[in-house]
């Protein structure tokens, strides 16, 4: 079958193309060396399942369990039950904690890693909402988590957005949580642009100032804190923080925007990883650390700064409906037989969207089997009315 396929345009007009030869990069074994790399894993739904998509979705246990094992085999760490698999979007506390169980018992299995959320959202945000009732919420999660085996990442808290009333009210909150956990935790600052009922985390509306909130708690607990990722899809704030950073803590970059230069750093540092992209381009993601290790900048470069635009595409506003795109390019490579979601999320984007994660997937050499990922799209396609 011809790989040539009419894509929709912005204007609404159809243009042929014809995707390439798949990957230009080999794909290298062990985990990388120089940086720490988590990759944020999404979730699977069962299509099968009869029943209510928008509130009851189901999980097919088997095909999210295998997409971990494919970032595992590639030398990722998983970063699980965050939201980039629609924690909060979808998936609920319920199925966060099966998800977290699993994930863990799988990793043992291969020698993996895995760092697990563990928030607050089994406690719905409201005015009578009190600083007791996050902190139990965080008590019972993190227990959860630690009880399993697994590293927290301490994900930032919409019950916590919506009653602290100034800062101080985080410095409480966090410092009775970090002294209770029983190992480093990373700490997880989520923009608004993720997040919209996050907006005004650590008590400040200026980021600046939020940044000196979010600082003196890292400080105060410093031995309880592995590093933080921030994602707020500003590099200059990254850089900024990571200066400021104690010695001992981490920092994990969650900008799908400026990765390759804030991973590869400069004379005063760099960042580790902690991304939802690198779910989707997990294979020249791992290409790219390799060549890191080596000392081959150029490569490094090469390789992720084809993906660039892809990402940039995919993490579009509204930016909290990336989570369609990183499912829909699962399933163009065929690590999933179908392109649905929990929520009905995969109607959260365009075809046009759609179309445009295809076209740069494939310059970024992302589609593994282009004439299988061209046979898909075109079932995508075709749900649209082009034939």
């Amino acid at each position: 079958m011809s790989r040539e396929i009419r894509l929709p345009g912005r204007n609404g007009s159809l243009f042929a193309y014809a995707p390439g030869n798949g990957p230009s990069f080999a794909l290298p074994s062990g985990k990388p060396q120089c940086r720490t790399a988590f990759a944020a894993a999404h979730v699977v739904c069962d299509p099968l399942a009869d029943a209510d998509p928008l509130h009851q979705s189901r999980i097919d246990w088997s095909a999210t369990m295998q997409y971990r094992h494919h970032l595992w085999s590639l030398g990722f760490s998983v970063a699980e039950a965050m939201d980039t698999a629609q924690r909060g979007m979808g998936l609920a506390w319920q199925q966060a904690q099966e998800l977290i169980g699993r994930s863990i018992t799988e990793a043992r299995s291969v020698g993996g890693h895995v760092a697990c959320g563990a928030g607050t959202d089994h406690l719905m945000p409201g005015a009578r909402v009190t600083l007791d009732e996050v902190e139990a919420a965080y008590e019972e999660q993190c227990s959860f988590v630690e009880e399993k085996g697994g590293q927290i990442i301490l994900m930032a808290s919409r019950a916590l957005a919506a009653c602290a009333k100034q800062p101080d009210d985080y410095d409480r909150v966090y410092g009775k949580i970090l002294r209770q956990v029983s190992r480093p935790v990373i700490l997880h600052w989520l923009g608004d642009m993720f997040d919209p009922a996050l907006k005004g985390y650590w008590g400040c509306e200026d980021v600046d100032e939020a940044m000196s909130v979010c600082l003196r708690i890292i400080r105060e607990h410093r031995d309880k804190v592995d590093g933080i990722k921030i994602s707020l899809l500003d590099a200059d704030k990254e850089i900024k923080m990571r200066r400021l950073l104690p010695d001992n803590v981490k920092m994990y970059t969650g900008d799908d925007f400026h990765y390759p230069a804030l991973i590869r750093g400069d004379q005063h540092g760099y960042s580790h990883a902690l991304l939802g992209i690198f779910d989707a381009i997990a294979p020249a993601a791992a290409a790219a650390l390799h060549a890191l290790d080596a000392g081959d900048l150029s490569l490094y470069e090469a390789i992720l700064e084809k993906t660039v635009p892809l990402s940039r595409h995919i993490f579009q506003e509204p930016t909290y409906a990336y989570k369609t795109g990183i499912v829909f390019l699962a399933y163009l490579n065929g690590h999933q037989s179908h392109f649905r979601m929990i929520g009905g999320a995969e109607g959260a984007r365009s075809v046009v969207h759609l179309s445009g994660i295809f076209v740069l997937a494939d310059k970024a050499g992302l589609l593994r089997d282009p004439e299988m990922a061209s046979e898909r799209m075109r079932l995508v396609l075709a749900l649209a009315g082009i034939r």
